[in-house]
Order: C-alpha cells, then structure tokens, then sequence
C-alpha cells in the first residue's frame, strides 16, 4: 500500500511538472509588443485595457502606456521604437504633409510615414460644447467674440474643434480661442476663464454630468445639414439626447460630432500579429459592448472610416477571410 501511495504522488508531481512546463510554455512564446494610447479614463484608454485581456488569450501580451501624447505616439511607431499605438487620422496626415507637428522635420516626417500601417477604426469620444444654461448663448453665432476652448495648444483638437464651430455658424475670427492642457480645462470652465467649453467625453461621462449638477448647462450643436464632417478631420456624425445629463437645459436631441481614431502599427509588425489584434478586436465588439456600454458604439462604426494608413499586411488577411470589402486606396 506504502509502495502504491509512493507511485500515486510521483504521478502527481510528473503531472505538475507537465503542467509547469506548458505554462511555462505559453508564457514563452506570447508575443509581447508596445501600445500607446491616451488618458486611461477616455474610450481610447478604456478599449486597449478592455482588450488587452483577449489579445492575451491569443498570445500577444499588450505592454500598455496611457497618458500619451498621441502625436509623439505616432512619431515613435514611424520610427519603429514602438509597435502599436492609437491614431488620430489628422495627424498621419500631417506626418504625410510634414506639416503641423511634423513641421520642423518635414522632409523626414514624409519619409517616416511610409512605415504607418493601419488595423482598425476605433470610435471615440463626443465633442461637447457646452455653455452655462444662463450664459445667454444658446447657439454657436451667439458665442461671437466670446472665449472658446479650443484644446491643448498645438494638437489636432484645435482643427477639429474650430470646424465644429465654423459648422455650427461662428467662423475661426469672430471668437476668442483659448488653448490650454485639457486636465485643467473643466476647473477653468468653472471658474470662468472662458464663454464655450469643448470637450471630449463619452456619451453620459460622470465629469459632464457633475459639471451640470455645478451649475446647469446648454450643449451647442450644429444644422443638420452641416451634420457631416470633413473627411480629414477623422470625425463622424453623432447625437447627444437631450436629458442625457441632470443639468442639460436641451430640450431636443444636440447633433455634434465624434472623434474616430485608427489602430496603427509600425509596417515591420509581424504579420501573424497584426492578424491576432485585427481579428480579436472586431470578433469580440460584442463582448466588449456588454461589458460596458460606453462601448456601444464599436458594434455601428464603418471598420474603416478612421482608417487613413494604409492597411498591414496581416490585417488585409483577416479582412479577406472575414468577407469584409477593403476600400481600394487602403491596399499598399
């Protein structure tokens, strides 16, 4: 019996160590890449931490840095010191031009942006542009020559903010434009340092509903026939219901837009790579969905619409094995 217990708990440690080896295994041969994307609380932060779980289960290990300045982000995947990284579309397009941030490098930007290749859309956050209820603006002409927030100085928020407000009726000219960083821009609201406050949240974000519970507030919107956003910008067009926030004085549904980032990495990504993150992503928006509603709106965005790089190799693999049409200009 002694003999028999002896043989039972060698198995067990056989069995251990077999099952050792294969975790050890896995571990060995996860892939592991570099990912960049912006404040840990904002959709383009909460998507890559959602995901990163997913991506881990088919072997590639996401090593995540939020709080990122995304245009840098984009000049580190150019480079290839950085794998993965969340796009704005305007600016791939300045690193084409070798204008905007890119400018002081301008030929060497151009140069670098042969090695962005794109993934995936991944919607983003709402344009908010919001005034207090008793501000006496209840459109964007009545906000001329008031102070408009208009983002971070020199970031592509400025572009796209100051056509929400051309779109809406007041040209670039007719305001005062207010950069300054976006963690301090809610405070400075309140505190009266400017008229219009354009912000970036999700749709029903706690920090506009507690800014409305401060003091009430209205949410400028634009014609619907403006309701289409330029191509370039990488936004497409959105509602924010009315009552969607306690404090929110409209009375009917505000159309504004919406920021669409790109997936991107850097071209010399392995193929079988590029295929995992493409193909988990989009064969896991369901689940992502409901797991929190804020990311509701990856189930109806285009897989393309933010997309302006040209597409990874491994990502047109996936694309063509799902069955989804690839825009011809997004072939290399």
């Amino acid at each position: 019996m002694q003999n028999v217990k002896g043989q039972f708990r060698q198995g067990i440690s056989i069995f251990g160590l077999m099952c050792a080896g294969m975790l050890f295994s896995t571990a060995a041969t996860a892939e592991k890449i570099g990912m960049e994307s912006a404040t840990p609380n904002s959709i383009l932060g909460m998507l890559p931490q959602a995901m990163a779980p997913y991506w881990s289960e088919q072997g590639v290990d996401i090593q995540l840095a939020l709080n990122q300045t995304l245009t840098k982000s984009l000049l580190k995947l150019a480079t290839g010191s950085l794998d993965s990284a969340v796009i704005p579309p305007p600016a791939f397009s300045a690193m084409k031009k070798g204008v905007g941030p890119y400018a002081k490098m301008s030929e060497k930007a151009q140069q670098m942006s042969n090695n962005v290749r794109g993934l995936f859309t991944i919607p983003g956050s709402y344009f908010h542009a919001i005034t207090r209820a008793d501000s006496g603006i209840e459109s964007w002409p009545e906000a001329k020559g008031k102070r408009v927030f208009i983002g971070p100085p020199a970031g592509v928020a400025n572009t796209q903010i100051s056509s929400l407000a051309a779109a809406g009726g007041l040209p670039i000219g007719e305001y005062d434009p207010i950069k300054a960083p976006w963690g301090a821009a809610v405070q400075s609201f309140q505190d009266g340092q400017f008229d219009v406050f354009v912000g970036t949240f999700s749709l029903g974000s706690q920090a506009v509903a507690e800014l409305s519970l401060s003091n009430p507030i209205r949410i400028l919107g634009i014609p619907g026939e403006k309701m289409v956003p330029p191509e370039s910008l990488g936004m497409q067009s959105a509602e924010i219901p009315a009552n969607t926030y306690p404090g929110q004085v409209n009375e009917t549904s505000v159309l504004t837009w919406q920021s669409i980032m790109m997936m991107a990495v850097n071209k010399d990504l392995s193929d079988d790579i590029a295929y995992t993150l493409t193909k988990t992503f989009i064969e896991n928006r369901g689940a992502l969905a409901d797991s929190n509603a804020l990311f509701n709106d990856i189930l109806t965005t285009d897989f393309f619409v933010g997309v302006n790089a040209p597409l990874h190799p491994g990502a047109i693999r996936y694309y063509q094995e799902a069955g989804i049409p690839i825009p011809a200009q997004l072939i290399p």
